[in-house]
């Protein structure tokens, strides 16, 4: 699956978030350090889902698999 990134530049550096995850932005001095952190918005965005739903189906019986999107 691609996703796409948005940099808006403005006067002290650039915007960064992704048109498909919402809840992941970033900013940085350069692009590339708002690249960088989009990176690490995505990561952590993931984490705190993750334990959220850890917490939601705790004590159920539940399956777990991986899962790829089509492409």
């Amino acid at each position: 699956m691609k996703m796409t990134a948005i940099f808006e530049k403005l006067s002290d550096g650039y915007l960064a978030f992704l048109e498909e995850f919402p809840g992941a932005s970033a900013q940085g001095a350069t692009l590339e350090e708002a690249r960088e952190n989009l990176c690490v918005a995505v990561e952590l965005v993931i984490y705190s889902n993750r334990l959220l739903s850890e917490e939601l189906v705790q004590g159920r019986p539940v399956l777990r698999e991986p899962f790829q999107p089509a492409e």
